[in-house]
This record gives structure tokens, C-alpha cells and sequence, in this order.
């Protein structure tokens, strides 16, 4: 009989859904998101509460966000160490880094023969392998942890930016030659343009990658602050509201890295057929 409430909470939600899913607007789609997620989390608050879950097994949400009420302040600490010091630079250096090695195998032969095997044995490499060597090179602070992500991130979008590069097609190229465009020119003109939609693809698909590095990367060396020193000290106290609570930053955080890249890939590539269809 417990699991009654919890059945009809799942089934109200389902059908609130199915009504909304008719309409097919922006309001509706965003309201059938919303429903779900709040529908789920009634399910986990009722599911921990009905059967008595230990908070050391599965904290329940209330109790999650009492912990990001009650530390704040070490949250924001940990988002200033780990995202925006450890992750977004080593992100901004590795995509940079990436973008400049695809343009320079894209005009030389013997560079893509070169570094795309070099980039592949890198992005092969463990992350558990490689954060220890690096938090020897770099020291213990967040400058080892963004060169862990720029070793993730950079393989990623050099293959994509590298396709990109290459999407123009045999008529277009010809053109460019038939006009005695020298390759600045049909870089800017025609080839990076034509990159744009597969640059942003690497570039969306390495903001958890970068997430994910910085945070490993801290529990193989870190000052007293950062998320990935704060979630293992945590699990030592058996403190997992706070446990739970960095991980919920740390997820909002990517959502909102990801949802900012997507933002301005639609402005950036209005043009694209991909784009104008999300539109209509």
C-alpha cells in the first residue's frame, strides 16, 4: 500500500503530460520538461520518505537542498576553483589549441598525416593515468586541472573542426581557385564558415568532458577547495547531502555551459538548415 502515492504521483504526472504534448509550443514543450522533472523528484522525496532510505544510502532532495542552503558559501567556493578556473580555461586553451592544429592539418599534408595519429594516442590516454602526471607537472592548484581538460577537450574538436574544414565541396573549392583566392581568403570566406556546425558539435560535446576532468583531476591532488576535493571528504564523513549537493551544482553548471554554447551556435549559424528547422 506504501507504493499507492507513488504510483498515482508517476500516473497524474503522465497524464498531465500527454494532455500538454497536443499543443506542440514552445510553452508546452517547456511545460511538459518542467512537469517531468518536478515529477521525479516528488518520486525520489516520496520514495526516501515512505521507506525510510538512510540519507547515507540515498538523501532525499529536501535534505539536499538544506545542505546547498547550509554551504553555500563553500558551493561557490568550489564552482570558482573547479568551473570556472579548472574547467572553462582549460576548455577556452584546449578548443583554441584544437581550432589552430585543424587549420594547420587542413593546409598541410604532412601535419595530417602527423598529428591526427598523435591526437588519437592522446585522447586514448586514462584520465586516472594522465591527472597524477599532470598534478606533478602543474602543482596542486587549478592549473593541473586545466591542462587535464585541455588533454580531454582537444582531441574531440580537432576531428570535428578537421571534418568541417574538409565540407566544402569540389565546386566551391574550384571557384575559390578560379578567382586566384589565396588560402587566408578561403579559410575566412569559405572553409570556416562551412567548419561552423561541426566546430559547435565538439564544442557541446566537450563541456561535460571538460566537467568531468576538472573534477576527476582534484581527487588526485588538490588545495582544501574545489569539487572533486569537497565530494571526497564528504564521502569520508559520510556527509552525502553535501555529496549530493556538489553533484547538483556541478550539473547545473553543465547544463548551463552547454546550453550557452548552443546559444550562440543557433546565432552564429542562422544559415544552417539544422537551425532554421528548429526554428520553424
Amino acid at each position: 500500500m506504501s507504493t499507492l502515492p507513488i504510483i498515482g504521483v508517476w500516473l497524474g504526472g503522465w497524464a498531465i503530460n500527454l494532455w500538454l504534448a497536443r499543443f506542440d509550443t514552445r510553452a508546452s514543450r517547456a511545460a511538459v520538461a518542467a512537469i517531468f522533472g518536478l515529477t521525479l523528484i516528488a518520486l525520489w522525496e516520496m520514495t526516501v520518505r515512505i521507506h525510510e532510505v538512510p540519507a547515507v544510502i540515498l538523501p532525499a532532495p529536501s535534505q539536499i537542498a538544506a545542505s546547498i542552503v547550509q554551504n553555500r558559501s563553500l558551493l561557490v567556493t568550489d564552482f570558482v576553483q573547479t568551473i570556472l578556473r579548472g574547467a572553462l580555461t582549460g576548455w577556452v586553451i584546449g578548443a583554441t589549441a584544437a581550432i589552430l592544429a585543424a587549420i594547420a592539418i587542413d593546409r598541410s599534408p604532412f601535419l595530417q598525416k602527423g598529428l591526427l595519429p598523435i591526437g588519437n594516442f592522446v585522447a586514448a590516454l586514462p584520465i586516472v593515468g594522465i591527472a597524477p602526471i599532470l598534478v606533478m607537472w602543474f602543482g596542486f592548484d587549478w592549473h593541473s586541472k586545466a591542462a587535464v581538460v585541455v588533454v580531454m577537450v582537444f582531441f574531440p574538436i580537432l576531428v570535428n573542426m578537421v571534418a568541417g574544414l574538409r565540407a566544402t565541396d569540389a565546386l566551391q573549392r574550384d571557384l575559390m581557385a578560379s578567382w586566384a583566392a589565396p588560402y587566408g581568403a578561403s579559410l575566412i570566406l569559405m572553409r570556416l564558415p562551412a567548419a561552423l556546425p561541426f566546430l559547435f558539435n565538439g564544442l557541446k560535446i566537450t563541456t561535460t568532458l571538460a566537467l568531468i576532468g576538472a573534477i576527476v583531476a582534484e581527487f588526485f591532488g588538490s588545495p582544501t577547495k574545489g569539487m572533486g576535493f569537497r565530494i571526497s571528504t564528504a564521502v569520508g564523513r559520510l556527509d552525502l547531502p553535501l555529496v549530493w549537493a556538489e553533484i547538483v551544482v556541478a550539473a547545473l553548471a553543465g547544463t548551463c555551459f552547454y546550453a550557452i554554447v548552443a546559444l550562440i551556435e543557433r546565432r552564429a549559424t542562422f544559415w544552417h538548415p539544422s537551425q532554421r528547422n528548429n526554428r520553424g
